[in-house]
């Protein structure tokens, strides 16, 4: 018999077509990740961590933007409040992603959401989206997904990893934050799909470098959090303008 509840399509059995499908949609991605986790590793060793602390930040924190934030604050022994609010505001990109994703899995059991959460990234959560605009049931939802976020996460672990190992091998001189700073844009325009989020990145660019004297880097707080409020007050109007005018 038929499960008639709105969980069974997507906890059924593995979808090896849909899997498939999303490790196909992603794979043009890993290797720009890979290389962006390399960049994160070897930053992490040449700010001072230990091999074996380097590992575990990637590993626990999986977030390079969180991480490269917190780096410089662990470097100038900055209060460890000012270190965590720091790498909570950068990723409170991923709380609106978790609403995003949630009612697509709200059936499935905490724990698996739980781990899907960990492994989610920016742009596999994107990527899913594209593809699966509605929350509505569908068979090979879960499949898809897990095809774009376990590579996406192993491309990131063994290039973090290479990094972190590799590291200490490293010219200074290489010009690694240029380098840095180029594979984050890469991995990140593809992001800027509408009006709201390239207001939001206009903003946080804007009071990122205005606020660039600010002690304890706490301007790329506030630009993190001024471009998030202009992206949710853009999309908030756009809404009612559609409202208004379509009906």
């Amino acid at each position: 018999m038929n499960d008639p509840s709105p969980r069974a399509p997507y906890v059924a059995e593995h979808d090896q077509a849909a899997w498939r499908a999303g490790l196909k949609e992603g794979m043009p991605t890993l290797f720009g990740i890979a290389a962006w986790g390399m960049v994160v590793g070897i930053a992490m060793v040449k700010t001072g961590l230990s091999v074996p602390q380097a590992l575990a930040m990637t590993l626990l924190v999986f977030a390079g933007s969180a991480q490269l934030a917190s780096l410089p604050l662990i470097a100038a022994h900055a209060p460890i409040w000012v270190i965590f609010a720091t790498a909570l505001v950068v990723n409170l990109r991923f709380v609106i992603f978790s609403a995003l994703l949630a009612p697509h899995f709200a059936g499935l059991p905490w724990l698996k959401r739980f781990l899907l959460g960990y492994v989610a990234g920016d742009m596999t959560v994107a990527l899913f989206l594209q593809r699966y605009p509605s929350a509505r049931p569908e068979v090979g939802k879960l499949s898809f997904l897990k095809g774009l976020l376990y590579p996406n996460w192993l491309a990131w672990q063994v290039g973090s990893a290479a990094g972190i190992l590799l590291g200490s091998a490293v010219p200074a001189e290489w010009g690694l934050g240029f380098a840095g700073t180029l594979a984050i844009i890469c991995i990140t325009v593809p992001l800027v799909m509408n009006r709201a989020a390239l207001c939001g990145v206009l903003v946080a660019g804007a009071v990122a470098v205005l606020a660039a004297g600010l002690p304890y880097k706490l301007g790329l707080l506030a630009a993190v959090l001024a471009g998030m409020l202009c992206a949710m007050a853009v999309e908030e109007l756009s809404a009612k303008w559609r409202i208004t005018h379509h009906g």
